[in-house]
């Protein structure tokens, strides 16, 4: 009987969520939730150095902005409780000290000064960067190369040590990875990575075999990063003989920098002008702010629309989906092996697709909190929807939405007359005048009927009416933008309509 799937995501609390981490979470929920199964968030935060403050809160916010809600964390609960690496730290220990009981493992005391004099000792031109490993490990201080007698002692007298895996000699690991098939390692090449540290907390690779087997996990999806440290999770799943409820394992392809060389990083996007977070994040230590997709007026639609694309496709030409889409379509053997690139243009290009296909009262929310921000206050809910279907054509970031919508609520500031004056003349002028008169004296009319009337005053003045369509439109939004200009004058209205235009002509 196969068991149910569990999967889980692995934060570490040290910073703002990169867009390659919420892909990660994106591609581990559709699994769980296509195969009815849980999505588990654990935060492993055993590096206590690293700990940010504000960080496990910023994460949670993120997947609730991407609409990525977990079955299981430490803020839903859960039954394999609790979910923070911190608060299990008594359950690791017990498994360091088997593996040592076994031979798996062996105490380390070295002192960072030795292991340090070692790193210098024995480097070579060929190994720049030696590293603890079987060859090393026979001149270090360690359990094994000192005598029995002297480890109890050192133990006894609470001298601090590491323990570390002991990795075997010649030997060959390997698995089948649901992306790259058959992975194979040589144990030579890999070094006895620190299992439990000296203040009592594991490490990663420690913490996360032990909790993946406490929590029943049966997929692990991570970046393709970790792929190095496999043989030593594979060795410890065994040693701890827990080999046959071992998760099966993807490692996903890394989002690259747009020109394809390397992996995308946060000095790309500040290089660049583009974001690689999901949210704004400002570092507490640093002070440095990083603008995150959802600042930079992205929909959360679009932003898990985009990611999902980054190394997947279902095999057609489509690709815009919604996440219930997603969910059905999803599998990794559509996931491609190689690195994605990440164009900021086509990211732009989804959320103007999303923007475009949204419903007026899904966007309204996202709009009134753009318009919002200058200070424009909207009171009436019919309005604003028919003003995001007249102008959302023409937004591509959420902020647009300012310029191409405040003026039918706000008079604007500023006008671009400089525009208008080399062509101006006391024709257009008398054919403005009229134009606000009879607004004032008329019903208020349809667009198409507003049309019409204009056509004829133009007519009748002996000028043509794309003659009058620029100054027209600059009379009521200020500059050269906007939907159709009977569209807005029918929408703000025949008073606001004749007053801008008498402004305008108080200004020529």
């Amino acid at each position: 009987m196969n068991k149910k799937v569990r999967v889980r995501f692995a934060p570490s609390p040290t910073g703002g969520l990169h867009l390659g981490g919420v892909r990660t979470v994106l591609f581990n929920y559709l699994f769980a939730k296509q195969q009815g199964g849980d999505f588990i968030v654990r935060i492993e935060d055993t590096d206590q150095t690293r700990f940010v403050e504000g960080a496990e809160e910023y994460i949670f916010n993120t997947l609730k902005w991407c609409g990525l809600h977990p079955d299981e964390s430490p803020l839903h609960g859960g039954p394999f409780a609790p979910y923070r690496q911190s608060e299990r730290k008594a359950s690791y220990r017990q498994f360091a000290e088997q593996l040592v009981e076994a031979g798996y493992a062996y105490y380390a005391f070295d002192t960072p000064d030795e292991l340090d004099q070692m790193r210098f000792n024995h480097k070579t031109a060929e190994n720049p960067s030696p590293q603890y490993n079987h060859a090393l490990r026979v001149h270090m201080r360690n359990s094994l190369t000192l005598p029995a007698e002297e480890v109890k002692d050192l133990l006894a007298a609470g001298t601090p040590y590491v323990i570390r895996i002991k990795m075997p000699l010649n030997e060959t690991v390997s698995f089948t990875d649901m992306i790259r098939g058959e992975v194979v390692f040589h144990t030579d090449q890999v070094d006895d990575k620190v299992l439990l540290k000296a203040d009592g907390m594991p490490t990663y690779h420690l913490a996360v075999v032990v909790d993946d087997y406490a929590m029943k996990i049966s997929h692990a999806f991570r970046g393709e990063e970790w792929l190095p440290s496999a043989p030593v999770h594979i060795l410890l799943w065994k040693y701890l003989g827990w080999e046959n409820e071992m998760p099966q394992w993807a490692h996903l392809p890394l989002i690259l920098k747009p020109d394809g060389n390397g992996k995308l990083s946060k000095r790309d996007g500040d290089r660049l002008g583009f974001p690689v977070f999901a949210m704004d994040w400002t570092d507490p230590k640093t002070g440095e702010k990083t603008i995150g997709f959802k600042e930079r007026g992205f929909l959360p639609q679009a932003f898990i629309n985009l990611l999902a694309l980054l190394g997947w496709n279902d095999g057609s030409d489509n690709e815009i989906f919604t996440l219930d889409e997603l969910v059905n379509k999803f599998s990794m053997d559509r996931v491609h092996k190689g690195g994605a690139k990440f164009d900021f243009e086509k990211a732009k290009w989804y959320n103007h697709e999303w923007i475009k296909r949204l419903p007026a009262a899904d966007l309204s929310s996202h709009v009134l909190a753009v318009l919002a921000e200058q200070d424009i206050v909207v009171n009436n809910e019919a309005l604003l929807y028919k003003v995001i279907d007249l102008v959302k054509e023409r937004c591509t970031l959420l902020p647009d939405f300012v310029q191409q919508a405040s003026f039918f609520f706000k008079e604007p500031v500023h006008f671009d007359t400089d525009s208008l004056k080399p062509k101006w003349d006391d024709i257009k002028k008398l054919f403005f005048i009229e134009l606000a008169m009879g607004l004032e004296l008329s019903k208020e009319m349809a667009a198409a009927d507003l049309e019409k009337e204009f056509k004829e005053l133009a007519a009748a003045h002996q000028l043509k009416p794309g003659d009058l369509m620029l100054p027209f439109r600059i009379m009521l939004v200020g500059g050269k933008f906007g939907p159709g200009v009977f569209d807005i004058a029918t929408t703000i209205g025949k008073e606001a309509t004749a007053a801008r235009i008498r402004h305008v002509l108080s200004l020529l």
